[in-house]
């Protein structure tokens, strides 16, 4: 039996080439990219969230894409080499990055306006958990954005062979291995668990619309926490 891969030298690989492997060019880059800007469609300039907490953040490619006025956008992911790829010099202090744990979180009770999970559910081993994580770290009326891979759905499939694996396997990376291990839940169970805990829920498919899994390539959803929750 073959021996484990390096975890760390993945991790390291993996940040190095992520965001040209996964947002580039090609058809597969501009729908993740399209993901992120159509999570941020409901919240213009208009829009005020005082304290945003991002979960894993990656290398920042969501704050590129949102538009409402915020005092405070922290940015957590777990892995070091993906931090230190985050650019957040443009916004003048108020923009920060810190290393967290998304299933453990260190901020106290009611302490944000909003979170924003993008592709981040998806790996969670106890993701039931990490919902009630979420939702214990939002005020009441606060926000929590969701944006999920259908995956294993058949639209997913055919996208990611023909889209980004091409890339990391030609860097030398295994990525079939390494998506088993990352892509432990799928959409039809994550979206389950999001319609169980919470009844303020907007939901979209995209890109089509229709509310399928193996048509759609993302789901996104919008949750304003109710006192109590």
């Amino acid at each position: 039996m073959k021996s484990d891969p390096d975890h760390d030298d993945y991790l390291r690989r993996w940040s190095e080439m992520y965001d040209h492997g996964n947002y580039g060019k090609g058809l597969a880059g501009h729908f993740l990219k399209r993901s992120h800007s159509w999570c941020e469609r409901p919240f213009g300039p208009e829009v005020f969230f005082p304290r945003v907490l991002e979960v894993g953040a990656g290398t920042g490619m969501h704050l590129r894409y949102v538009r409402h006025r915020f005092d405070e956008y922290l940015m957590t992911d777990l892995n070091p080499p993906m931090l230190a790829k985050i650019r957040v010099d443009a916004h003048a202090g108020r923009v920060t990055t810190a290393q967290a744990d998304a299933t453990a979180l260190q901020y106290p009770d009611r302490s944000f306006d909003r979170l924003i999970a993008t592709h981040v559910l998806e790996h969670m081993p106890s993701p039931h958990l990490a919902l009630r994580e979420w939702a214990r770290v939002l005020k009441p009326g606060g926000m929590l954005s969701l944006v999920l891979p259908c995956d294993p759905g058949m639209a997913w499939r055919i996208g990611r062979a023909v889209g980004s694996r091409g890339k990391f396997v030609r860097a030398g990376i295994d990525y079939d291995y390494w998506m088993a291990r990352e892509h432990v839940n799928a959409i039809n169970n994550l979206v389950a668990f999001v319609r169980y805990y919470f009844q303020d829920l907007h939901e979209q498919w995209m890109p089509l619309r229709v509310p399928s899994m193996d048509l759609n390539l993302f789901y996104i959803a919008h949750i304003r926490m109710q006192a109590g929750a």
